[in-house]
């Protein structure tokens, strides 16, 4: 099983501030004779007509050298892990979560851009510090 993030307790405990129960931690999509490995699996509740939401949420640090090489990866992870979530659990929405620093920073230049025009992709933005989600972001 691969290794956890460095922000992996602080997005659990941003996700149960939030009101959402950790239920996959980590979430293990097989597929053939290969398995991976999303960082965690949350629900909650919405209403008692709609039933629950259901998210899986990659974490990513973004504390190497080279930010860019952090952004493929972390694209990379997430183009895999929403293939695999459409074909074993569709009910199941994918995010990356990452801090405040990394949206203000990479998210925020022409490359970082690029992502966030991509169909479908997903963001969850936290603040370390306070344990605190901040913002939920999607593309179009």
């Amino acid at each position: 099983m691969p290794a956890k993030d460095l922000y992996h307790p602080t997005v659990c405990n941003a996700l149960l501030k939030d009101g959402w129960t950790i239920t996959d931690d980590p979430l293990i999509l097989k597929l053939g004779i290969r398995s991976v490995f999303v960082d965690l699996g949350a629900e909650r509740v919405i209403a008692a007509e709609r039933g629950s939401e259901k998210i899986a949420i990659e974490i990513k640090s973004f504390l190497s050298p080279s930010p860019i090489r952090d952004l493929e990866n972390a694209w990379g992870q997430f183009f895999i892990y929403s293939r695999a979530l459409a074909k074993r659990d569709p009910d199941r929405t994918l995010y990356l979560a990452i801090t405040q620093e990394t949206f203000s920073n990479i998210f925020q230049e022409p490359i970082g851009q690029l992502l966030l025009e991509e169909p479908g992709f997903r963001l969850m933005i936290f603040d370390p510090q306070l344990e605190a989600i901040v913002t939920w972001k999607s593309s179009i």
